[in-house]
């Protein structure tokens, strides 16, 4: 999986700029801190995004509950990370291929 568009996903995604040339660790910890400061200081925003990126409720909540001498933001941005690379994947894997006529392509 390519990091840099992985980032360009999130940036896009989050409406957010972080650095392109960074590390998947980097880019959890600078997202971490992103969500950090969106629980302290707007909640709502927070919410809103991880229902735009499809983040599931569910699963949140659980691994909120199971880990709960855990970073929150940690936690959540390692879902975000983890449904961007999903989505990412399963665009790559429905991409048309190169024997498909451009008529046939949408």
């Amino acid at each position: 999986m390519e990091l840099k568009r992985l980032i360009q996903t999130v940036n896009d995604s989050m409406a957010i700029d972080l650095p392109e040339k960074l590390s998947l660790h980097e880019l959890h910890i600078q997202l971490a801190k992103y969500i950090d400061h969106l629980i302290r200081v707007n909640f709502d925003k927070l919410v809103t995004l991880l229902y735009r990126i499809d983040v599931s409720e569910s699963k949140l909540k659980e691994l909120l509950k199971d880990n709960p001498d855990e970073d929150a933001a940690k936690l959540i941005a390692t879902l975000i990370i983890e449904r961007q690379m999903q989505k990412m994947k399963l665009r790559n894997k429905n991409k048309p291929g190169p024997d498909i006529p451009e008529t046939e392509k949408w």
